[in-house]
């Protein structure tokens, strides 16, 4: 169905990118970035909170959808990719678009002209994504915006009816976590971070070891975001006024945590099973980041007030205790020529796995197995999901297929009233790493409690469905898949 563009944008007036309006989001946003935790004390003071639950989110499985109406804010990086996988899933329909800068909103409406989607465009103001959530006609909002818009933007939508899902990660600060938290419980809509890594085809197939007893008892358990950015973070065209590169020059911590940390977390059952109880970071000093702004300073003055900043350092490195008494380690480094890595280990009382930086291998005892073993054991532990789904979402791609497994499964089980692989509890507490990272690296590697956002649910809740029992039986438009 070909789309009419006079019907699309919503706002009268607004088409044409407005500078004031930029240069206020642009205000608002610095200073918000600025001063997300400045106050270290409250962050403290968060950590320490308790709470009881309102409603257990948790395995929640709110009424099925037959067909998921769905708008999009932020359509920059990550937001494209998402609007591509869901015009592929039978079951979606494609209701609104929304972004600051109308040029990419009119080219993401162009690329899925044809798919029989008629959405409306949201653009060019700065409150153009409260327009969008509004609406009384979507049931589900993606959000896909700077990091510290995350939160507010989520809370907003739930408020008005709409289940989220939100870019990683999703939340800033503490309180924003806790706010999530309460939201999702009172107006029981999920709240749904979209760390992708969970649906990874390796640590998926870990994850379905674990559950089954390959490992033994899990010990310990490693994760990263080990990856060279320092270019795309000074790159004035890569990231919507240099969003990132703000972050890494006022923020000083472990700020990138949840690819890594979300698959171990997952094998450990945290949030079901075992909770985390505290943290230990430690920060490298800045290598790089203040030089690469003096050198790009000599000849574009534009850099000159990135000189001097209190750079994050090259490589975080923080540790998590929980109340089972196993171990985490995350890294964080996107500003050192390193291989990118995730490290994704597990290690148990009877084998381990790692990934990163060579394919996934597997150990019994203390012995990589054989290609040939290997192969069996992959056989044997594959999920269901990856069975179901993985060829075409290979197909697909992004970021080798887990991206449209994200996104499939998601769909999938809203379609068939099924409760999400992540819940809020999930999105807070992997999230909330960062800002505790921050405190612990300010006051010399200083333990700092973890909030159980779960309010005590921990102890009974079930963990993730890997059997595709129920659902499963979503459809995918093939004859738009390229070979």
């Amino acid at each position: 169905m070909k789309s009419n563009r006079r019907n699309f944008l919503k706002l009268g007036g607004l088409a044409g990118f407005s500078l004031v309006g930029a240069n206020i989001l642009k205000a608002v946003e610095s200073t918000k970035s600025k001063n997300a935790n400045s106050n270290l004390d409250s962050i403290r003071g968060q950590a320490l909170k308790q709470r009881n639950q309102i409603f257990n989110m948790c395995g929640y499985a709110a009424p099925k959808l037959d067909s998921v109406r769905v708008g999009f804010i932020g359509l920059g990086n990550r937001g494209p990719s998402h609007v591509s996988n869901l015009s592929l899933i039978e079951g979606v329909d494609i209701k609104a678009l929304c972004d600051i800068v109308p040029e990419k909103a009119e080219k993401i409406l162009k690329s899925i002209d044809g798919a029989g989607f008629t959405p409306e465009l949201y653009t060019g103001h700065t409150d153009a994504w409260k327009k969008l959530c509004e609406r009384e006609d979507l049931d589900l909002v993606y959000i896909a915006t700077p990091w510290n818009m995350h939160a507010n933007m989520a809370v907003y939508a739930m408020e008005h009816g709409k289940h989220v899902c939100i870019e990683v990660p999703a939340a800033t600060t503490l309180e924003e976590c806790w706010q999530l938290v309460e939201t999702s419980e009172r107006t029981r809509k999920h709240c749904m971070m979209m760390e992708n890594c969970c649906y990874d085809f390796f640590e998926l197939l870990t994850l379905n070891m674990a559950r089954q007893g390959f490992f033994g008892e899990i010990v310990h358990g490693e994760g990263a975001y080990i990856h060279n950015l320092l270019g795309s973070n000074f790159n004035k065209t890569v990231y919507w006024d240099l969003w990132r590169l703000r972050e890494n020059a006022d923020r000083r911590g472990n700020l990138y945590p949840t690819h890594g940390l979300g698959p171990v977390c997952q094998v450990m059952g945290i949030n079901r099973g075992d909770k985390m109880e505290y943290l230990v970071s430690m920060m490298s000093k800045d290598f790089l980041m203040n030089e690469t702004a003096k050198k790009l300073a000599v000849s574009d003055g534009f850099y000159s007030p990135y000189i001097d900043r209190p750079y994050r350092g090259n490589m975080t490195t923080s540790t998590i205790r929980t109340s089972s008494g196993r171990t985490i380690m995350v890294q964080h480094d996107v500003s050192s020529p390193n291989v990118y890595s995730r490290i994704h280990k597990i290690s148990g009382t009877k084998g381990a796995a790692l990934k990163y930086p060579l394919p996934g291998k597997i150990s019994i005892e203390d012995n990589w197995v054989s290609e040939e073993e290997y192969k069996g054991i992959e056989e044997r532990y594959t999920p269901e999901l990856i069975k179901r789904i993985g060829v075409i979402a290979k197909q697909i791609g992004g970021h080798g297929g887990m991206d449209f497994l994200m996104d499939w499964r998601t769909i999938d089980c809203l379609r068939n009233g099924l409760a999400l692989d992540q819940d809020v509890y999930d999105a807070a507490l992997w999230s909330s790493i960062a800002p505790l990272s921050e405190w612990s690296v300010a006051n010399r590697s200083n333990s700092i409690s973890i909030p159980d956002f779960t309010g005590g649910s921990w102890k009974t809740n079930q963990p993730i469905d890997l059997l595709l029992e129920k659902g499963g039986n979503t459809g995918v438009v093939q004859k738009n898949i390229k070979n």
